[in-house]
């Protein structure tokens, strides 16, 4: 129940109303529109009104993170300020030699409690076919056993997720077939969930939802400002829990698989993801060059409220520094570079971007501020691939009008992000923009807008909005911070390896941008070099398929821990080559000693 003075993106965020709040609440983006319909409000400050056009504030519109209610009110959120579901990338699964997963289940004969001459109780479990060290056992579980004596056969469920086995839960009866585990990427934006059979690693089924911390700030350092406060970090950790909860009973709605089954859990997700997911302080991660742990974040589900068998243990992939996490780990397990004796190198772009160069002997990576952009927001008319999304442009050598197409059967709503880089890679190659990013005034569809020059994507009648989707220079500003901060963070490491871009082999493309972007207008927008001899190899959902891994596969989990220890990592905020290969970045397409043929060098 809302009260008088309350701010309607905290009401709207309790009551689980999605809007988009890229900037956190802050005013600072004008994403957060609604329409007041009935009742009245009072604006916390009139100043973020300079995202509304006239005809907006004629129509009642109002940016949510600066309303206070003072009355009942009715709105109306106008459909590019909704979040839909995305379309997401759902490819998680490793061809694996052997299965051999953490948690695994026995057949066992109880023994009761005996004391042994020192007077310390002592418990014993026989299982067959087990060959290890005694498990340990707890008081709850024993009872459980002791209950179950003389009832027939028992199963038990021994975990080694800690490094030492561990009977998490006994049942009645043989029910060694049905062994379940789950794998979770916890994404800044979205959240991928798989149910896995642990006995013969078959994906039972899969469910994706958009992370809840999104309302919270769509920029990890917007969510760390949150940890300053017990009651932030938990606020956001409770959501991201409920996030995967649900997602959790979607699948045992799906499968008929109860959640209390599921008896090991594997979690890929950046360093931040991982930490609020686990509920761990967060507020160093702010700090550049800070020392993060490289050992695995391990936390039991009962914990953390993790809606499986409460007994079970979370296992995060490790991670590296404060904003290279598991995530990318994973992409380093999918890709197999770190197995090869080829110069490779792994591009993960997403809210943060992640760069790894390497072989077998070693690796050495980096992490950049790309920022949003490449999943479609920052920008006026930006969006998520969702319905309605614009995914990739054709522009008219002639006319200079774009050619679009829609993700489902929908009108344009917004451009998502391969839509932007096509869009922005082919008004420079048809000449409406030229080398430093700028608009040409008076080329065909540019005109003068509210924010300056502007390229006219769509017209108002053919949207899914009834508003021209349009281009600004505002916008192309930002996408081109964000590929120069993505081509910086590649030719800096470059740089340091003393490596020219004849050397890379194998190129190794991660998530969403690396499956849907058209590479040729990425690397004619600069997003990163030209290689002549490195072969494109699209890995999907690394991160996902990190988790799938290491949830089926013990020597997975050593491998990636392996992985996290050798890596070597360059802070970008702190080195000062780093400056010099952004700048030199903001030209279109960049530096003529990466770009040999787009520069006509």
């Amino acid at each position: 129940m809302a009260e008088k003075g309350d701010n309607l993106l905290d009401r709207m965020r309790e009551e689980g109303v999605r809007i988009e709040a890229l900037c956190g609440g802050k005013g600072l983006c004008g994403k957060c529109k609604v329409i007041l319909e009935e009742g009245k409000v009072r604006k916390k400050s009139t100043m973020p009104d300079k995202f509304l056009s006239h005809e907006e504030l004629e129509q009642g519109y109002h940016l949510v993170c600066m309303v206070e209610l003072v009355e009942d009110c009715v709105f109306t959120i106008p459909t590019e300020s909704r979040i839909d579901n995305p379309k997401i990338l759902l490819s998680s699964k490793l061809d694996l030699h052997e299965l051999n997963p953490a948690s695994r289940k026995y057949l066992a004969e109880p023994t009761r409690l005996h004391r042994s001459s020192l007077l310390l109780q002592r418990r014993g479990v026989r299982l067959k076919e087990y060959d290890g060290p005694s498990p340990r056992i707890n008081d709850d579980i024993h009872e459980k056993l002791d209950r179950l004596r003389g009832e027939g056969e028992v199963t038990v469920t021994v975990s080694r997720t800690t490094g030492f086995p561990e009977i998490i839960n006994a049942e009645p009866g043989d029910t060694r077939d049905a062994d379940y585990g789950l794998a979770v990427d916890i994404g800044t934006t979205t959240v991928v969930a798989i149910l896995v059979d642990l006995t013969t690693g078959d994906i039972l089924g899969t469910a994706s939802d958009m992370n809840r911390q999104i309302t919270y700030g769509e920029d990890l350092i917007t969510r760390i400002a949150l940890t300053k406060t017990q009651e932030g970090l938990k606020k956001l950790q409770e959501i991201v829990v409920d996030t995967i909860n649900d997602l959790i009973a979607r699948l045992s709605e799906e499968t008929g698989v109860e959640a209390a089954k599921i008896s090991d859990v594997s979690v890929g997700g950046n360093t931040v993801m991982n930490h609020l997911f686990a509920g761990l302080e967060s507020y160093y991660l702010e700090m550049a060059n800070i020392e993060v742990s490289r050992d695995p974040i391990i936390v039991k589900a009962r914990d953390v409220g993790l809606a499986v068998n409460p007994e079970a243990y979370a296992y995060c992939v490790p991670n590296v520094s404060r904003f290279l996490g598991g995530d990318a780990i994973g992409d380093v397990l999918a890709g197999d570079m770190h197995k090869s004796e080829d110069m490779s190198l792994m591009v993960d772009l997403g809210t943060n971007g992640e760069v790894v160069f390497g072989n077998s002997s070693w690796l050495f990576s980096a992490s950049c501020a790309s920022g949003p952009a490449f999943e479609g927001e920052g920008v006026r008319h930006g969006m998520r691939a969702a319905l309605g999304g614009i995914d990739h442009i054709k522009i008219d050598d002639e006319t200079k009008k774009a050619e679009v197409t829609v993700i489902g059967d929908a009108k344009p709503k917004g451009i998502c992000g391969s839509g932007l880089i096509d869009l922005v890679a082919e008004i420079f190659r048809v000449g409406v923009l030229d080398f430093s990013g700028k608009l040409v005034p008076g080329s065909p569809m540019v005109r003068e807008g509210k924010w300056g020059l502007e390229y006219l994507v769509v017209p108002a009648e053919e949207t899914g909005i009834g508003k021209d989707i349009v281009l600004t220079q505002a916008d192309l500003d930002y996408v081109i911070d964000s590929k120069a901060a993505a081509c910086g963070g590649i030719t800096v490491l470059m740089k340091k390896l003393r490596i020219g871009i004849e050397d890379v082999k194998n190129i190794y493309l991660a998530g969403a941008f690396g499956t849907f972007t058209n590479l040729e207008n990425a690397t004619r927008l600069g997003i990163f070099p030209e290689f002549p001899n490195g072969t494109v190899h699209p890995i999907g959902n690394g991160s996902l398929s990190g988790a799938y891994a290491t949830l089926m596969s013990m020597e997975k989990r050593r491998e990636a821990r392996e992985v996290a220890q050798k890596m070597v990592y360059v802070d970008l905020l702190v080195d000062i080559e780093f400056i010099d290969e952004y700048s030199m970045a903001l030209y279109l397409p960049g530096a003529k000693q990466y770009f040999p043929t787009l520069s006509g060098g």
